[in-house]
């Protein structure tokens, strides 16, 4: 008596079960692969434009709000005494807060009318103007080429593009500082700087991260003459820094 062999039926739903579960454990591989390699990669470059952009954005705000405007009596306090010699110099913290104040608010809005693709108000800024206007209305600063994560000069310019946004994180610190240092017999050389520091986030389609930026941009400096001042900022013979919060 023969025996006949019967031919087992795959179940389609088997099938499916076993394809789905392939596609999901090959997706997460994918995922986890993009997290090592990849996003680094893509972040360091998105980085790299952001602080690019942010800098125009800083050089530009303080040179319309302080430099171009802030004269060096209005920054300075000098006391003379009877021979006219330079007894103290000081700030003039309420001219120097008014125009910091100026130029931290100019800052944020620059980068929040960026963030919000708001080309319009941004149409008089000769800084930004090498910026693809198309991109700036979709809140893109910049592109990062896919081909970037090979590390390779001729794949660089390969693959998909990311596209690289910006978001302000968080309230802008800014605040004065001065250097004082010799210059030549009996003189003194006095820099002002106004510094920053910013938090922003960027914004790849995959993930975001914060960075965080500082930026020190001179926006005065007053060679003093003569006798050597005593300073309420510094030391004559040494080079001091102060802070003057903004309020």
């Amino acid at each position: 008596m023969k025996k006949i062999k019967l031919k087992k039926k795959h179940n389609p739903i088997n099938i499916f079960i076993i394809l789905f579960s392939l596609i999901i454990i090959c997706s997460l591989i994918l995922l986890q692969w993009i997290s090592k390699k990849v996003t680094p990669a893509f972040f360091k470059h998105a980085e790299i434009e952001t602080k690019k952009l942010s800098n125009i954005i800083i050089n530009d705000a303080i040179a319309r709000t302080i430099t171009d405007k802030a004269s060096s009596e209005e920054i300075f306090e000098i006391v003379k005494d009877e021979e006219g010699e330079i007894k103290t110099i000081d700030f003039n913290t309420i001219n120097i807060n008014k125009y910091l104040t100026e130029a931290t608010k100019c800052i944020q809005e620059d980068l929040k009318n960026i963030e919000k693709g708001n080309t319009k108000a941004l149409e008089n800024r000769d800084s930004i103007k090498d910026y693809d206007k198309s991109n700036l209305k979709k809140g893109i600063i910049s592109y990062v080429n896919s081909g970037i994560v090979f590390n390779n000069p001729i794949l660089a310019n390969l693959g998909p593009k990311v596209p690289v946004k910006i978001s302000l994180a968080g309230d802008i610190i800014s605040y004065i500082s001065a250097e004082v240092d010799d210059y030549g017999i009996n003189n003194s050389l006095i820099r002002v700087f106004v510094n920053l520091k910013i938090t922003e986030t960027v914004i790849l389609p995959f993930q975001g991260k914060d960075i965080n930026m500082e930026a020190k941009v001179p926006v005065a400096i007053k060679l003093v003459t003569g006798k050597i001042p005593d300073y309420y900022f510094g030391k004559s013979r040494e080079t001091r820094t102060i802070t003057i919060p903004n309020s």
